[in-house]
């Protein structure tokens, strides 16, 4: 268990490093996984609002049997029967419990549907985030490569302009600036 348990963990340290030095990679990666989440908790509110439909269907069954019961202890009381009206009522006693136990229910899985859909909105809010980081490293990444390539045409001459020279420190700060932004995304992602 050592031996695998040791490779597991310098797999992911090699992941880890890898990422870090590719930090577009990290965004994709984060991507996915709230792309992942995005679905997972489309399908919990799917599944929970089947679960409220079918607690209502209960409540509306228990509602009209808790009726019927009720009716039926009307009636064996205005025939004078005793014998019957009280059993019925019985039922009746241990029917309100169930119904408010079922009310309860719905009320709880509204609740965690509501909870669900905000979790929705926050997951697809830090997804757009993460598209628009992505966006902004793969413009810096192009800005860096455009520049270096601006640069290498200008180093056929020795003497190039000011402003050729400070590309590479803009695109340094640039990529420095997404790292940044990176590591706020990953501080949000976490919390």
């Amino acid at each position: 268990m050592g031996l695998i348990e040791d490779m597991n963990r310098f797999l992911e340290s090699q992941i880890d490093d890898f990422l870090s030095k590719n930090p577009h990679l990290e965004l994709q990666v984060i991507g996915a996984q709230l792309a992942e989440q995005e679905a997972d908790t489309e399908q919990l509110i799917v599944d929970l609002r089947a679960q409220e439909k079918q607690t209502e269907k209960e409540i509306l069954n228990t509602a009209q049997e808790i009726k019927s019961w009720y009716d039926r202890v009307q009636k064996a009381t205005a025939a004078g029967r005793v014998d019957l009206a009280v059993p019925a009522q019985e039922r009746v006693n241990a029917l309100l419990p169930q119904g408010n136990q079922l009310w309860g229910k719905m009320q709880g899985l509204k609740e965690r549907t509501v909870k669900a859909q905000e979790l929705l909105q926050t997951i697809k809010n830090r997804r757009a985030e993460v598209k628009a980081k992505t966006t902004a490293a793969q413009a810096a990444r192009t800005q860096a490569a455009v520049s270096s390539s601006n640069n290498n045409w200008g180093s056929v001459n020795n003497y190039t302009s000011t402003s050729n020279s400070a590309d590479p420190l803009d695109a340094q700060f640039r990529r420095w600036e997404a790292d940044e932004e990176l590591e706020k995304l990953k501080r949000n992602l976490s919390k």
